[in-house]
């Protein structure tokens, strides 16, 4: 899969070299690609697929969506990136966003709660 904006080694978590072109999902990665395109701004990718142990380290829940190369935390500075990033969210259908000061979380999990927007 060739990804426009994303490498797949921005997705890997920190223990594991290679874990994002291994773990992470083809259609989340496309997804946000899409979105990366239409927001117009760069996206710095804080946090992708969690290896389990590493999950645990920076104390993510423990049926985290990372662990499954579902989701992934991406920095926001400010409010207007903040609005470009989850309006482009939006718009390629992402329907599970978290919000907090400095990153977005966005995933595609089928298996938890749909069309739900939080903060942390």
């Amino acid at each position: 899969m060739d990804l426009e904006y994303f490498s797949f080694y921005e997705f890997d978590s920190p223990d594991l070299p290679g874990s994002g072109k291994r773990f992470m999902d083809l259609e989340f990665m496309s997804l946000i690609d899409d979105a990366r395109g239409i927001a117009g701004i760069p996206f710095r990718i804080t946090s992708g697929y969690r290896t389990p142990s590493h999950n645990a380290i920076v104390g993510g829940v423990e049926d985290s969506s990372h662990t499954r190369g579902l989701a992934a935390d991406i920095y926001t500075p400010d409010g207007r990136h903040r609005w470009l990033i989850v309006d482009a969210l939006i718009k390629v259908g992402f329907n599970r966003i978290g919000i907090a000061d400095s990153f977005i979380h966005v995933d595609n999990d089928p298996e938890k709660t749909q069309n739900v927007i939080w903060t942390y």
